[in-house]
């Protein structure tokens, strides 16, 4: 009996290591459980110093009366509450005036620029998605505006629109002939059309890029089959084509949206720092000249939260109807 009781326990004890590794497993998972919010530790770092923080003293600085008198010293700023606002969107003032004329003209511009931007991407990407002898080379060309730096591209353009040296006049008046007199494109009402075209020019490669991505997707068959039908290649594009890319429409058309209206660089670099015209106005270049050029940092900080309020309503009502849409459908 004894010897039999001895070699049941060698028995167990040789079980022990076994048996006991899930037990350390456990073990160590319970110790760990605090390595995802560690290694969550710096994204909210960085969030909170590139957002959260710059974002909540916008929102303080558009309370106070924080002008070139209280730069030296913020706490010295007397608290207005909503008197920024107040004045900002009093529409008998000058300055409500004047920040609704940027509104109107960033809305006109915003329009032109993402709709002309997109029919343009769109023809290109359904033009190029056949297969021929070519094609790789009209995609490096069209993708080419995009590939070069924003300063680079529109400094061109400024060299290009100037009114006796410039080559889009050389181009119109000395060798097409046209009647008239030399435009200038950099300051009047023409500097608004000047600043559509950049725009166009630089956006509408990024619309051809993503379409020309997501015309990948769609299956060839469906085309040959809607052509035995006897479907024509617009019937094709609004029935297969149009359907088959609308998720990438819905993201496309809300980034292009919120990078136009917040566009600062192209005016910035086309107009330069002072000499940016009516026509121009767009509301980013707007805020920066009525915070950093006037020195009222209480009044460009409040046209600062007013545009993102507006950002997120549009933004908000833009997806509750692309959603509305797509249940309905």
């Amino acid at each position: 009996m004894s010897a039999t009781a001895a070699t049941r326990a060698e028995a167990g004890n040789a079980s022990d290591p076994a048996g006991s590794e899930p037990k350390r497993r456990h073990r160590g998972r319970r110790v760990r459980w605090w390595l995802p919010y560690v290694l969550l530790v710096p994204a909210i770092v960085f969030e909170l110093l590139v957002h959260i923080i710059p974002m909540v003293t916008g929102i303080w600085i558009s309370l106070i009366k924080l002008t070139q008198q209280y730069l030296r010293n913020w706490s010295e700023a007397p608290f207005l509450g909503f008197g920024n606002y107040r004045v900002i969107v009093d529409l008998n003032g000058v300055v409500g005036q004047a920040l609704l004329h940027s509104f109107l003209i960033t809305c006109a511009y915003t329009v032109l620029v993402v709709g002309i931007s997109w029919v343009a991407g769109m023809s290109a990407a359904v033009a190029l998605q056949r297969r021929f002898r070519g094609r790789a080379i009209f995609r490096t060309l069209f993708l080419i505006p995009y590939a070069i730096p924003i300063y680079a591209g529109v400094i061109a353009w400024k060299f290009m629109f100037q009114k006796d040296t410039g080559a889009l006049n050389h181009l119109l008046f000395d060798d097409l002939h046209l009647p008239g007199d030399k435009p200038f494109w950099l300051i009047g009402g023409n500097a608004f059309w000047a600043l559509v075209i950049v725009a166009i020019w630089r956006l509408w490669p990024f619309a051809f890029l993503m379409l020309m991505a997501g015309l990948q997707s769609v299956p060839e068959d469906l085309y040959e089959a809607s052509a035995v039908d006897g479907a024509k290649p617009f019937r094709q594009w609004r029935s297969i084509t149009l359907p088959m890319l609308r998720p990438v429409n819905v993201v496309l058309v809300l980034v292009m949206f919120l990078w136009t209206f917040n566009d600062f660089n192209t005016p910035f670099v086309l107009f330069g720092q002072t000499a940016q015209p009516p026509a121009g106005d767009l509301i980013s270049f707007h805020i920066y000249n009525a915070s950093f050029l006037t020195f009222n940092f209480g009044y460009g900080s409040a046209m600062s939260v007013l545009l993102l309020l507006f950002l997120l309503i549009v933004t908000v009502a833009y997806l509750l109807f692309v959603n509305r849409r797509s249940k309905r459908a």
